[in-house]
Order: structure tokens, then C-alpha cells, then sequence
């Protein structure tokens, strides 16, 4: 399974970068998530726990992430390591445009499932789980940063 979601948002790079990067966070604004817990780790490299909803179907999971500020824009990359998408490997992409930052979250998933496991991720896990909650994610942040942006100021 492979799926790309993409946004552009009118503010600054830094910002976008902030928001996406602060998972322990991400319950406060993103009403989908349910809570973050850190279990390890710190700054640019870090082991949590992660639960989120879609509709009435609450999900969790376990994840590292790590960010390599070493290019241009930074890439915020997890690997899943627990829960029924272990093994998946996602990464924020951002590149910088003239109407402002195009952010794209990459999913990749082979699930371990013998027989039906990649149909299963192809066509449930993918269009009815990561795509909307992907597409969630990147649109209540798009909608912070450009409220930010017309207001003059960060609001947490």
C-alpha cells in the first residue's frame, strides 16, 4: 500500500515544521487524536505511542521518529513499530513554493500478513484509514498556520 496526501500552506516553513514535528502536541489541535505518549527519546529522535480515531473506530499504534534536518527542508520520517501497521514507514515532505509550502505525507506499507495482506492494506487500510486521517492531519494544520498567518501570531 502507498499512499501520498498532499496540502500547500500559506505560511512559513518553520512553523509547518513545528506543528508537524510535536506529536506530543498533536491531541490539543488535531481532534482526531486521542492522546501521544513519549516513551522514549527526545528532539529529533524519539519512540511514541499514538492513538487517533477515524469516525467512531479508534486506532493505535506505536512509532520512531526521527527528523533529518540535514537538506534543504527537513524530513520528519516514522516507522511503525507496533500495532496493526507495524513495519509501515511514512515521511513528511516539505518543499517551499511561491504560494508557500507544499506538504506531502508519504505512507508505505507491506503488510505481514500471509494471503490477503496487501489487499486488505490496498484497499481498506489505505483509502478508509491513512488517506483520511493523513488528509485531517494536514488540513487542521494548514488551517492553523494560515489563521497564524493572517492574525500575526501562534496560537499555542
Amino acid at each position: 500500500m502507498q499512499a501520498e496526501t498532499t496540502v500547500e500552506i500559506r505560511g512559513p516553513l518553520a512553523r509547518i515544521v513545528e506543528l508537524g514535528a510535536d506529536v506530543e502536541r498533536w491531541p490539543e489541535i488535531l481532534p482526531h487524536y486521542r492522546w501521544v505518549t513519549l516513551l522514549g527519546g527526545g528532539g529529533d529522535r524519539k519512540v511514541v505511542e499514538m492513538a487517533a480515531r477515524r469516525g467512531r473506530i479508534p486506532l493505535r499504534w506505536r512509532a520512531v521518529q526521527e527528523i533529518d534536518r540535514s537538506g534543504p527542508a527537513p524530513i520528519i520520517a516514522y516507522r511503525h513499530i507496533w500495532g496493526p501497521t507495524r513495519g509501515m514507514d511514512v515521511a513528511w515532505t516539505f518543499q517551499e513554493t511561491t504560494g508557500g509550502v507544499l506538504v506531502a505525507i508519504n505512507h508505505l506499507f507491506r503488510a505481514p500478513w500471509p494471503i490477503a495482506g496487501n489487499a486488505i492494506a490496498d484497499r481498506i487500510i489505505g483509502p478508509h484509514f491513512i488517506a483520511p486521517i493523513a488528509a485531517l492531519t494536514l488540513g487542521t494544520i494548514k488551517q492553523i498556520v494560515e489563521r497564524e498567518a493572517a492574525t500575526g501570531g501562534a496560537s499555542w
